[in-house]
C-alpha cells in the first residue's frame, strides 16, 4: 500500500523508499540500556551530533525510563530533564526532535520549545489531554501499543493472537486519534517489541509485521538492545546487543518497517543501505 510522504517542516519522508532512522537519547539515571550517559547539556549535544552525522533522520529525547518494573517520574523531574535538552539541541542543530511522553504538559512544552514528534508508548491513552495537544500544534504522533503499564507489563503478559491483537488495537487509536483532530499522515504506530510481549511474542510480532502494514500508517520498530535478543543470543548486557539488534532491524525492515528506533545510527545505517538496496523501490 503507498503511504502519504510525511512532511515536517523542511522534511520530507517517502515512505517505501528507503527505511528512516529514529536515534535514542536518554536524559535519565536509570534507563535499561544507557542510563546516565547524557545528563548533562555537552553530553546530550556531543550524543546529537554524533547521531546526526551517523544518519539519523529523527532524534528520540526521552526523559522517563520506560524499563520493565519502572516507576514513573514526576511531571516536574521529567521536564527538568528533557526541556533542557532540546534546547541544547536547538542550539546547534534544526533536526527532527521526538519526545518519548506520555504527559500532555510534558508534549505541550517540548513542541513550543522545537520538538516535532511525541512518541506516546500509550497510544493516547494515559493523558486525556495528550490528543488536544498534539492536534493543536499540528505535531506527529507514534501510536505504540502495550499491554498495562511499565510497572507491570512484563508480568506473564499473553495473548490468544499477538498480531491479531495488538493489530487491532492500533487500528482503534489510529480511528480515535483521527477521531480527536489528528490526520493520518501525522501518526506512525509501532507494534511495541518489549513492552507487554514475551519472547516468543516479540519474534512473532517482527515475524509477522507485514500484517501491520495494511492499515495505511508507516510502521515504527523498536528492537534496539532489548531483553528478547539477548534470550536469542545469550548476551546479558544491553549494551553489547548491537550486532543482535542488526539482525532485528534487517527482518523487521525486510517486511515492511518504515522507521526504526536505534542507540547506534552508525551500524544501522550500513545494515537499512543493503537491506533498502535489496527490497526497497528506490534509495
Amino acid at each position: 500500500m503507498a503511504l502519504p510522504c510525511l512532511t515536517i517542516k523542511e522534511h520530507i519522508f517517502h515512505w517505501g523508499f528507503r527505511t528512516y532512522i529514529m536515534g535514542v537519547i536518554n536524559v535519565t539515571p536509570d534507563s535499561f540500556s544507557d542510563g546516565g550517559k547524557f545528563c548533562s547539556p555537552e553530553s546530550v549535544q556531543r550524543q546529537a551530533v554524533s547521531l546526526v552525522s551517523a544518519g539519523a533522520d529523527i532524534l528520540d529525547i526521552g526523559g522517563e525510563s520506560t524499563r520493565p518494573f519502572s516507576e514513573p517520574v514526576t511531571l516536574e523531574e521529567e521536564l527538568r530533564r528533557v526541556i533542557p535538552a532540546i534546547r541544547e539541541i536547538r542550539k546547534i542543530s534544526d533536526c527532527l526532535i521526538s519526545v518519548d511522553t506520555v504527559k500532555a504538559e510534558v508534549a505541550k512544552a517540548a513542541l513550543y520549545e522545537g520538538a516535532n514528534i511525541i512518541n506516546d508508548i500509550s497510544a493516547l491513552r494515559f493523558d486525556p489531554q495528550m490528543a488536544d495537544v498534539i492536534s493543536a500544534h499540528e505535531a506527529t504522533v507514534v501510536l505504540m501499543h502495550m499491554k498495562g503499564s511499565p510497572r507491570d507489563m512484563q508480568v506473564d503478559p499473553c495473548y490468544e493472537d499477538v498480531v491479531g491483537e495488538v493489530r487491532d488495537f492500533l487500528e482503534k487509536r489510529i480511528t480515535w486519534a483521527h477521531s480527536r483532530g489528528i490526520p493520518k499522515e501525522k501518526m506512525l504506530i509501532d507494534p511495541g517489541l518489549g513492552f507487554g510481549k514475551s519472547f516468543q511474542d516479540n519474534l512473532v510480532l517482527i515475524n509477522r509485521l507485514q500484517e501491520f502494514t495494511d492499515l495505511g500508517i508507516p510502521v515504527m520498530v523498536g528492537a534496539s538492545r532489548k531483553a528478547f535478543l539477548g534470550a536469542v543470543t545469550g548476551i546479558k548486557a544491553a549494551k553489547e546487543r548491537d550486532i543482535a539488534t542488526l539482525g532485528a532491524i534487517a527482518a523487521s525492515a525486510m517486511r515492511g518497517a518504515n522507521l526504526v528506533r536505534v542507540h547506534n545510527v552508525a551500524l544501522t545505517r550500513q545494515v537499512l543501505r543493503v537491506v533498502d538496496a535489496i527490497c526497497r523501490e528506490s534509495l
